[in-house]
């Protein structure tokens, strides 16, 4: 079962839906995949508070580099640069900025160049077409995480938000989450589960 995922690196509950996606990997047989969106076109034209604007403002810089690099090296270079942005940003607790960005590329062996990406345009209409492609099935109505995969009906196709959940589980709890997440997911008619978050993210 191959499984999407769009994220964007500044988000921490999009990064522990991705690690335990890849826990999923390890007891399911499903080939996650990664692309981009970004919560900064999302909230293009609407009305933020003053610090969410300035946090939105500053989030365009990942995301055209995870863009750029996609475009040099193809969808499969977005696994590892994921993680290795997200490890620096999340438990790492590393602000997003060029030095962190030329770190995770060299790390990898991709071209450290493509930190310039940050602050151009030049990769924008790539990442809006990535972010459509990502939202378009699930509505604006969410940000990140965003997952798309096979339906409960050949052919078919499930897309949600979610699930947010933290720490990450590991081995079959993970695996059993899975199982759930598709369940209701699959369900017809079924939109939503939600409570009130008490606790923020936890990295371990």
């Amino acid at each position: 079962m191959t499984v999407d995922m769009w994220f964007d690196p500044l988000c921490p509950w999009a990064w522990l839906t991705s690690r335990w996606l890849l826990e999923v990997e390890k007891v399911r047989p499903v080939d996650v995949r990664f692309h981009v969106m970004s919560l900064s076109v999302l909230n293009q034209g609407r009305d933020l508070p003053e610090k969410y604007r300035e946090a939105m403002d500053a989030a365009w810089g990942p995301v055209r580099v995870c863009i750029a690099a996609e475009q040099k090296y193809g969808n499969g270079v977005l696994r590892d640069l994921y993680t290795a942005l997200g490890t620096r940003r999340h438990p790492g607790k590393q602000e997003f900025g060029r030095d962190t960005y030329v770190a995770a590329l060299t790390e990898l062996g991709l071209d450290p160049a493509l930190a310039d990406a940050a602050e151009s345009t030049d990769y924008d209409a790539a990442l809006r077409e990535s972010h459509e492609a990502g939202m378009r099935p699930v509505g604006l109505d969410v940000g990140t995480p965003v997952i798309h995969a096979p339906g409960p009906t050949e052919g078919s196709q499930i897309a949600f938000f979610g699930p947010v959940v933290t720490p990450a589980p590991k081995g079959e709890a993970a695996g059993r989450l899975w199982d759930g997440v598709l369940l209701v997911a699959g369900t017809e008619g079924f939109y939503e589960i939600k409570r009130t978050r008490d606790v923020g993210p936890v990295f371990d």
